[in-house]
């Protein structure tokens, strides 16, 4: 058990388990844990928040230390490996 990941949903102070479950965790067992808060991928203010980071480099002309941006995708493009085309 010690070093897995299980996915689960903190409400107040419980985790409710959302699939598998720790095996032989029984109710009295104490057991020390380490909780990381996702991000909610489709949040509606995380999307807003990104349209609008997206708006103001738009706005403010891109990426400035890139001055050929066509000439930059090439580039970028002909450094990594294709699958097949070795």
């Amino acid at each position: 058990m010690k070093g897995m990941t299980y996915k689960a949903i903190l409400r107040g102070n419980r985790l409710e388990w959302s699939d598998e479950r720790p095996e032989g965790l029984s109710p009295e067992r104490e057991l020390p844990v380490i909780v990381t808060i996702l991000d909610e991928p489709d949040s509606p203010s995380q999307g807003a928040r990104m349209a609008d980071a997206l708006q103001r480099l738009a706005e403010a002309g891109g990426v400035r230390s890139i001055e050929d941006p066509l000439q930059w995708q090439r580039d970028s493009r002909r450094e990594r490996p294709l699958p097949g085309r070795d």
